[in-house]
């Protein structure tokens, strides 16, 4: 069983992670699309027409990928996460049934609407179309987080001994769970964070590589990064008050973890330092040298620089006293309900690190841009090869953030009262999981090959030149009044 639980969680961390690269991008490219068009529309200039559909193009790519990859990982659950499908079956039904019967389905009827809509539909409504996939984006998240912070902190719900599953009993303290609350505003704003930084470093490397003609193109993608970097910073504070927000509702009820994120072994009553840098042995146990500022980790986990902190053993403990000796899933020894040392201390910082310089990003490109300001020279290059590096540095910090949301809560699969361990399916062979692994592995290699293919293409194409669509509510406002029915250069 020891090896089926580990094969089985590689597989869920490879399958999840990468699923979750498309989430954000898709998430606040809806936005930003809408937003394109919006300018658009009230400005009427070109250039935010061809930056609307350049970046449709760029996120129907990545709706598509992630469409694919989501079915993907839903057959894992059935495959080797059998039990843990079977007891949290009932809770989960209602807000998954609604995302996909409503949230989803919202989605993809507006999608298509908006695709095949540009010479159907007046301006206006179309734009809404946009609006609306974003807003069934949000509503589907709302579902799927819903469910996620429900095994975070399981609430409404009761544990039928007969069945040995868990059964759903108000469906409103799952939707209004607190850990619900602090997470959705957080993951939605980082999304916001990351499909700006994608939009930038593409209009960077468009910028610097696809100037057009004596540079006429360049405004156009100084307009886009202005946007651009303007989201960024906006949505980098939302992400970092977010963030804190939810910090203090994970040490309430997930205090191992915030502990573990510091890897506090001892409890500190006040005053709990937090560590920039660590360098300790690789279990995380012992601490050779640490750079620390004094108290931010009572801040960030009680709101106040004297807070109370526990730490790993005495929490240690307290775990054995509630759910006994022994887990079911062990890393040190056994009745162990200690995480990842290592692993949550690492993503965590690499999760606040990434984010936060990521965002100065944002705010550098504003500073740059001030004013009307096209920097020039040196400070000319710099300006675009600093928006590239937003993408990879946002989009990683992302990745950072999930896996220790779930390396955290180790070793329970839903928090105090399913462990991973009892999880997994209980027939399944190890040769079986290591024939599923290395197949979802082959077919997201493959998948990651068509995507970065794809985007290097459409990217390499730039936005096409402007040719105005046709609109039913604008006949007659073509070039020199002629009606606007001439083809439109929107290929998917």
């Amino acid at each position: 069983m020891d090896s089926v639980l580990e094969l089985a969680r590689w597989q869920f961390g490879i399958v999840t992670v990468y699923h979750f690269l498309f989430v954000p991008l898709t998430v606040g490219l809806t936005m930003l699309v809408a937003v394109l068009e919006t300018i658009w529309l009230r400005t009427k200039n070109p250039e935010w027409l061809r930056l609307t559909k350049f970046f449709a193009k760029l996120f129907l790519i990545n709706f598509a990928l992630g469409v694919v990859t989501g079915i993907v990982q839903e057959f894992q659950f059935g495959m080797t996460w059998s039990d843990y499908s079977r007891f949290v079956g009932d809770v989960f039904g209602a807000p998954l049934a609604i995302e996909a019967l409503l949230a989803f389905f919202l989605e993809s009827t507006f999608l298509g609407l908006w695709i095949f809509g540009w010479d159907k539909l007046p301006r206006a409504l179309h734009n809404a179309c946009m609006w609306i996939v974003h807003l069934g984006t949000l509503a589907s998240s709302w579902f799927i987080l819903a469910a996620n912070s429900w095994m975070q902190h399981p609430v409404g719900y009761r544990f039928n001994e007969v069945t040995g599953r868990a059964e759903l009993v108000d469906f409103w303290a799952v939707m209004v769970n607190k850990v619900q609350l602090g997470t959705f505003p957080h993951v939605i704003l980082a999304a916001y964070l990351t499909s700006a930084a994608f939009m930038l470093g593409i209009l960077g490397w468009l910028y610097l590589r696809r100037p057009g003609r004596d540079g006429s193109e360049r405004p156009m993608y100084r307009r886009g990064m202005v946007l651009a970097a303007w989201v960024m910073a906006v949505s980098g504070i939302g992400v970092a008050v977010s963030g804190d927000v939810q910090g203090k509702i994970m040490t309430e009820v997930q205090p191992m973890k915030m502990a573990a994120a510091e890897a506090l072994w001892e409890t500190s009553d006040s005053c709990a330092p937090f560590s920039v840098l660590t360098i300790g042995t690789r279990d995380g146990k012992h601490e050779k040298w640490a750079l620390e500022v004094p108290c931010v980790l009572s801040f960030l986990g009680t709101g106040t620089f004297d807070g109370k902190v526990e730490g790993i053993y005495d929490l240690q403990e307290k775990y054995r006293e509630t759910y006994g000796a022994t887990p079911g899933e062990t890393y040190y020894s056994p009745g162990d309900y200690t995480p990842n040392i290592p692993v949550t201390y690492w993503t965590f910082r690499w999760m606040m690190g990434l984010g936060v310089v990521g965002s100065l990003v944002g705010f550098a490109v504003l500073w740059l841009t001030r004013r009307g300001r096209t920097p020039s020279g040196l400070v000319g290059r710099f300006l675009p090869a600093l928006a590239i590096s937003a993408p990879v540095m946002v989009l990683l910090g992302n990745s950072m953030g999930w896996i220790f949301t779930e390396m955290g809560r180790q070793p329970w699969v839903v928090f105090g009262v399913l462990t991973t361990a009892q999880g997994v399916s209980p027939g399944v062979e190890p040769w079986e999981v290591w024939m599923s692994l290395l197949g979802f592995t082959a077919l997201y290699a493959v998948l990651a090959v068509v995507e970065v293919g794809l985007l290097i293409k459409y990217v390499k194409k730039a936005p096409d030149p402007f040719v105005e669509p046709p609109s039913p509510s604008l006949r007659g406002s073509g070039p020199d009044g002629a009606d606007a029915d001439e083809p439109m250069n929107f290929a998917y």
